[in-house]
């Protein structure tokens, strides 16, 4: 079996398993936490540092919303048994990156990392991020390749898979909608809040050396909790959410 084929065959079931995967770099997290402490040795610095982090995040988050919101039906889904494709989307940020769900997840994946104001950490993970994702990126353009054949290559040649080329920028092929964001991005946004809810109460914990919550993130994370919960039963209770050919 060629290398091809074997990074391929590697990528499909890191493909398969891509949603819990990647927890095995926890072990990681938790060490890190035995040497926390508040960057600069000051409280405000240190949650100037997190806003910052946040921001990173969600603007990961913003970008999946913008593209999730413009994907066509049977593009930018969260399948993991097997590929699907019913289109090849080339049009809004299709246009400018391959992969730009990789990349918006890389971004929310950095601002995460950040907050342990570690420099190694952010390298290691970046790291395993690439490597990690590369071999799903061979095995999802092996599919594309496969289905659509003339019309993947011309479009491949000329946009890169992870670093955005804007030149390249083509409008929507569709109009956006924010019930079909609101239908599958919950999930991403509670998780955001919840994962640095949990650094919060962990970092601080452990530097004042005793429980400790944050009334802030405790809103933060009660309010995501309530929006979470609201999102997750429209979806599953009703039809309020659904878009029609999205």
């Amino acid at each position: 079996m060629s290398l091809r084929n074997q990074l391929e065959l590697s990528g499909a079931w890191l493909f398969r398993r891509r949603s819990y995967l990647p927890l095995v770099v926890l072990p990681v997290f938790l060490i890190c936490f035995l040497s926390a402490s508040y960057l600069g040795k000051s409280h405000v610095i240190n949650e100037i540092w997190q806003i910052i982090c946040i921001c990173v995040s969600f603007s990961g988050l913003a970008l999946r919303m913008f593209i999730v919101g413009h994907a066509p039906y049977g593009t930018s889904g969260r399948n993991t048994r097997e590929q699907v494709a019913n289109t090849l989307n080339t049009t809004g940020m299709y246009s400018v990156v391959r992969h730009p769900l990789y990349l918006a997840n890389y971004i929310i994946i950095l601002g995460i990392t950040m907050e342990f104001h570690i420099w190694w950490l952010v390298l290691i993970i970046s790291l395993a991020y690439a490597l990690y994702y590369e071999r799903i990126m061979m095995a999802e353009e092996s599919f594309l390749r496969e289905r659509f054949g003339e019309t993947f290559e011309k479009w491949a040649s000329v946009t890169p898979a992870f670093i955005p080329k804007l030149r390249g920028w083509k409008p929507n092929g569709v109009s956006f909608s924010w019930r079909t964001v609101l239908q599958r991005e919950y999930n991403a946004f509670f998780m955001i809040i919840s994962v640095f809810f949990v650094l919060d109460i962990i970092g601080d914990s452990i530097v004042e050396r005793h429980f400790t919550v944050g009334t802030d993130w405790l809103i933060a994370f009660i309010a995501g909790f309530c929006i979470f919960a609201t999102l997750r039963t429209l979806k599953k209770r009703t039809r309020l959410l659904t878009v029609e050919d999205r």
